[in-house]
């Protein structure tokens, strides 16, 4: 691998790291020679998640916060300090749907639960937005550092029932380029923001809406299928090179931008 994709010497921090996707980002970052700071609200998974890294001779630490929780923020960030001395980088991996924030075809249009939506938008935007403003302060003190969001289909093009998802991936995308563009006014080439929009990755919140106990497709992961022209849903190790890729050296004139790592999905027509 060149040396301008390695990761060594840089301490990653990736929220949602006791997720799914999350340990897809853990292990890639692992991998590509970086130190990580596996933050969820899952200590056992984090726990093990870490140990598991550090017998194998990486560096790992867990971390226990709730992303919404700036007192938990501050916390994590602190012990992240008091182990490897600094941080050069950050995953915004926390997020995701709740059923306050579905709004089934049979019901009502004009009666959604407002407050279930709220809590879904504030989950995933505020749930980067505060791990930014208190990590990436760590990353400006470091000098140089990449700051990784996760985006999502959701925000590109309209999938039903999951408004209050699709409303925080949208303002994500927006917070994306807007932060970066300051970063860059204040920072110049030193810290980056840029964003992964993944396609559809089975994950246990959406294994059951797309996918049958025997393996086939729902009517929705069928829908799902139709409009990825590569005809399957993602495995979460293809995350993996655009992440290292954004976070490393070899990235060093990217920011703002967004990725999407879908099969296809956010360019056909489906026609």
């Amino acid at each position: 691998m060149d040396n301008s994709f390695s990761l060594k010497n840089k301490v990653i921090v990736v929220t949602g790291g006791t997720g799914i996707l999350g340990n897809a980002f853990v292990n890639g970052i692992v991998e590509a020679g970086g130190a990580v700071a596996i933050l969820g609200r899952n200590q056992q998974i984090a726990e093990e998640r870490a140990n598991a890294i550090n017998k194998n001779g990486g560096q790992a630490l867990a971390l226990v916060a709730n992303v919404l929780d700036e007192v938990a923020l501050n916390t994590a960030k602190n012990t992240v300090l008091e182990r490897f001395g600094k941080i050069d980088g950050l995953v915004n991996a926390a997020g995701g749907n709740m059923p306050g924030g579905v709004l089934q075809p049979e019901e009502d249009l004009f009666s959604m639960n407002m407050e279930g939506m709220k809590k879904v938008l504030d989950l995933n935007l505020w749930g980067t937005l505060l791990p930014t403003q208190i990590f990436g302060e760590a990353i400006a003190k470091t000098g140089a550092g990449s700051i990784v969001n996760i985006s999502s289909m959701n925000s590109k093009r309209a999938v039903t029932k999951v408004l209050g998802y699709n409303m925080g991936k949208a303002a994500v995308d927006c917070y994306n380029q807007w932060f970066a563009v300051e970063l860059a006014n204040r920072y110049g080439d030193a810290i980056r923001m840029n964003a992964i929009a993944p396609g559809f990755f089975l994950t246990e919140q959406n294994r059951n809406l797309l996918t049958t106990p025997d393996g086939g497709y729902t009517p929705r992961g069928q829908s799902v299928i139709r409009q990825t022209p590569f005809k399957r849903f993602g495995h979460p190790d293809e995350l993996i090179g655009a992440l290292v890729w954004l976070l490393s050296d070899a990235s060093k004139f990217v920011t703002g931008s967004m990725i999407c790592v879908d099969g296809g999905f956010s360019v056909f027509s489906g026609v």
